[in-house]
């Protein structure tokens, strides 16, 4: 049946011309935020402990991109603002699928890392996810995740504070503006369940070895774009992660050429139940340990 379709896959993309590039993208839209208050179906809820105060959570919007391809995005910040310009700041860049609140459990993890409020949290919704405008591109990526360095960087943030990490497609950004930076360079860079690249990931799901070009025009490639990065840099992927499969976060790892790597293979772990495997306190303990320079 998966040579079926495979095969059904190859001819759509041959007759119609139909590729892959939008298949990288999942976007759920909303009209609201809900947070705690979200009742979809997600990979775990955590209890009453890890809850965040409201005076320590702030939606906010920002705009993104050059004049000719500029939208608004939609962020929430995690922590004391007034702190920004001390606080060691990690800057989470979400999946493939979904929007802000099928990852509000996941920023909370992080918001409990080393203890409540240890590190400020900031996340956001890309182009075309959430609320925010538009439609997700690559190169949209970029400028969203670049903007939010924009905001952190105008309330005092430095380098030197600045962790970046990325999950599943959030790896994309993560890479390549650790890589090639444009408003901050991040001091850490995180990776959890990346794929290699859009070529490798698209052969994975076509089972056919033809360029990247056949696929798509996307350009993602952090399995090269690593090889640029000299900050201490952590890896995780689970070892039953069936989407993206564990050799692409191996391959990626391989590349890193800087001084400083931890590497996680989580035995049964699956693409979005990493920290649920680990353990929760286990994961939250391993994530400040790497900033703090504990690992």
């Amino acid at each position: 049946m998966k040579n079926i379709g495979f095969l059904l896959l190859f001819l759509t993309i041959t007759l119609t011309g139909c590729r892959l590039d939008n298949f990288l993208f999942n976007p759920a839209t909303v009209t609201e935020y809900k947070f705690d208050a979200f009742e979809e179906e997600q990979r775990f809820v955590l209890d009453s402990s890890y809850a965040i105060s409201e005076s320590l959570i702030d939606l906010m919007t920002l705009e993104s991109g050059p004049e000719d391809d500029r939208e608004t995005i939609y962020a929430a910040y995690i922590g004391d603002q007034s702190r920004i310009s001390q606080d060691t700041i990690i800057l989470y860049c979400h999946g493939n699928a979904g929007h802000l609140d099928y990852y509000w459990e996941r920023a909370k993890l992080l918001a409990n890392a080393g203890g409540k409020n240890r590190f400020g949290v900031f996340f956001m919704d890309y182009r075309g996810y959430g609320k925010s405008t538009g439609k997700a591109t690559e190169a949209g990526l970029y400028y969203d995740v670049d903007a939010c360095m924009k905001w952190l960087k105008a309330q005092g943030l430095t380098d030197d504070r600045l962790v970046i990490y990325g999950f599943s497609l959030g790896g994309a950004p993560s890479t390549e503006l650790t890589a090639n930076p444009r408003t901050l360079t991040p001091s850490k860079l995180i990776l959890e369940a990346p794929f290699a690249s859009f070529e490798f990931m698209a052969q994975d799901i076509a089972k056919i070895a033809f360029a990247g070009s056949f696929y798509g025009n996307l350009e993602i490639d952090n399995s090269v774009e690593i090889q640029k990065v000299q900050q201490p840099f952590m890896w995780m992927h689970g070892t039953a992660d069936d989407f993206v499969g564990i050799h692409h976060g191996e391959l990626i790892q391989q590349n890193y050429q800087g001084t400083h790597k931890v590497i996680r293979r989580v035995q049964g772990g699956e693409h979005s139940t990493v920290p649920i495997v680990m353990g929760f306190d286990i994961y939250m303990k391993l994530v400040a340990d790497f900033i703090t320079g504990e690992i």
